[in-house]
Protein backbone atom coordinates (compact mmCIF):
# COMPACT_ATOMS: atom_id res chain seq x y z
CA UNK A 1 0.00 0.00 0.00
CA UNK A 2 1.57 3.17 -1.51
CA UNK A 3 1.86 6.21 1.31
CA UNK A 4 0.18 9.59 0.94
CA UNK A 5 3.62 11.23 0.76
CA UNK A 6 5.72 8.99 -1.92
CA UNK A 7 9.05 9.94 -2.91
CA UNK A 8 7.61 10.99 -6.60
CA UNK A 9 5.04 13.05 -4.83
CA UNK A 10 7.65 14.69 -3.07
CA UNK A 11 10.26 15.11 -5.49
CA UNK A 12 6.87 17.20 -7.93
CA UNK A 13 6.21 19.25 -5.19
CA UNK A 14 10.40 20.80 -4.59
CA UNK A 15 10.31 20.35 -8.66
CA UNK A 16 7.32 22.87 -8.74
CA UNK A 17 8.66 25.33 -6.28
CA UNK A 18 12.57 25.37 -7.60
CA UNK A 19 10.46 25.62 -11.79
CA UNK A 20 8.63 28.47 -10.13
CA UNK A 21 11.60 30.24 -9.27
CA UNK A 22 13.52 29.87 -11.89
CA UNK A 23 11.39 30.61 -14.25
CA UNK A 24 10.34 34.01 -12.57
CA UNK A 25 13.82 34.68 -12.37
CA UNK A 26 15.54 33.34 -15.31
CA UNK A 27 13.62 33.06 -18.03
CA UNK A 28 13.88 36.65 -20.15
CA UNK A 29 11.79 35.79 -23.00
CA UNK A 30 8.46 38.14 -22.96
CA UNK A 31 6.41 35.92 -23.86
CA UNK A 32 6.83 34.10 -21.02
CA UNK A 33 5.34 36.77 -19.02
CA UNK A 34 3.66 35.63 -15.61
CA UNK A 35 3.08 31.88 -15.23
CA UNK A 36 2.31 30.19 -12.25
CA UNK A 37 3.36 26.40 -12.25
CA UNK A 38 -0.22 24.77 -11.08
CA UNK A 39 1.19 20.87 -10.70
CA UNK A 40 4.09 18.74 -11.79
CA UNK A 41 3.78 15.06 -12.39
CA UNK A 42 6.95 13.12 -12.36
CA UNK A 43 7.44 9.41 -13.67
CA UNK A 44 8.43 6.16 -11.43
CA UNK A 45 11.72 6.41 -12.36
CA UNK A 46 12.24 10.31 -12.21
CA UNK A 47 13.55 10.38 -15.89
CA UNK A 48 10.13 12.62 -16.88
CA UNK A 49 8.14 15.47 -15.32
CA UNK A 50 4.90 16.80 -17.08
CA UNK A 51 5.00 20.55 -16.02
CA UNK A 52 1.09 22.06 -16.22
CA UNK A 53 1.35 26.11 -16.01
CA UNK A 54 -0.75 28.53 -16.29
CA UNK A 55 -0.15 32.16 -18.27
CA UNK A 56 -2.17 34.63 -16.15
CA UNK A 57 -4.16 37.32 -17.71
CA UNK A 58 -3.38 35.20 -21.01
CA UNK A 59 -5.62 33.94 -23.72
CA UNK A 60 -5.77 30.53 -25.19
CA UNK A 61 -3.22 31.79 -27.70
CA UNK A 62 -0.56 33.46 -25.63
CA UNK A 63 -0.76 30.63 -23.41
CA UNK A 64 0.05 28.11 -26.37
CA UNK A 65 2.50 30.12 -27.53
CA UNK A 66 4.28 30.64 -24.02
CA UNK A 67 4.24 26.67 -23.56
CA UNK A 68 5.98 26.47 -26.37
CA UNK A 69 8.62 29.05 -25.38
CA UNK A 70 8.86 27.03 -21.92
CA UNK A 71 9.21 23.96 -23.79
CA UNK A 72 12.22 25.57 -25.64
CA UNK A 73 13.77 26.56 -22.59
CA UNK A 74 13.28 23.34 -21.10
CA UNK A 75 17.24 22.09 -21.34
CA UNK A 76 18.09 25.52 -19.72
CA UNK A 77 15.97 24.95 -16.77
CA UNK A 78 16.79 21.42 -16.51
CA UNK A 79 20.27 22.41 -15.99
CA UNK A 80 19.09 24.95 -13.28
CA UNK A 81 17.14 22.62 -11.44
CA UNK A 82 20.40 20.12 -11.60
CA UNK A 83 21.88 22.73 -9.70
CA UNK A 84 19.44 23.22 -6.76
CA UNK A 85 17.78 19.67 -6.72
CA UNK A 86 20.30 17.15 -4.51
CA UNK A 87 18.81 14.33 -7.35
CA UNK A 88 20.60 11.77 -8.93
CA UNK A 89 18.80 11.85 -12.33
CA UNK A 90 16.99 15.26 -13.01
CA UNK A 91 13.66 14.82 -14.78
CA UNK A 92 13.33 15.76 -18.57
CA UNK A 93 10.78 18.60 -18.72
CA UNK A 94 7.49 18.54 -20.85
CA UNK A 95 5.07 22.12 -19.98
CA UNK A 96 1.67 21.78 -20.31
CA UNK A 97 -0.86 24.57 -21.01
CA UNK A 98 -3.15 23.64 -17.51
CA UNK A 99 -7.12 24.86 -18.35
CA UNK A 100 -7.90 24.36 -15.00
CA UNK A 101 -7.74 28.30 -14.53
CA UNK A 102 -9.30 29.33 -17.44
CA UNK A 103 -12.14 26.61 -16.65
CA UNK A 104 -12.43 28.58 -13.30
CA UNK A 105 -12.57 32.12 -14.80
CA UNK A 106 -15.48 31.02 -16.67
CA UNK A 107 -17.49 28.99 -14.33
CA UNK A 108 -17.28 32.59 -11.90
CA UNK A 109 -18.39 34.65 -15.01
CA UNK A 110 -22.06 32.38 -15.47
CA UNK A 111 -22.04 32.53 -12.04
CA UNK A 112 -21.98 36.31 -11.94
CA UNK A 113 -24.62 36.10 -15.36
CA UNK A 114 -26.63 34.01 -13.49
CA UNK A 115 -27.02 36.34 -10.40
CA UNK A 116 -27.33 39.54 -12.21
CA UNK A 117 -30.11 37.71 -14.38
CA UNK A 118 -31.95 36.84 -10.93
CA UNK A 119 -31.56 40.57 -9.22
CA UNK A 120 -33.23 42.22 -12.43
CA UNK A 121 -36.69 39.80 -12.35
Amino acid sequence: MPRDFSRSHRVAEQVQRELAELIRDEVRDPRVGSVTVSEVRVSRDFAHADVYVTGLGMDAAESQVMTGVLNGAAGFLRRGLSKRLQLRTVPALKFHHDPVFDRGARLNQLIDEVVERKSED
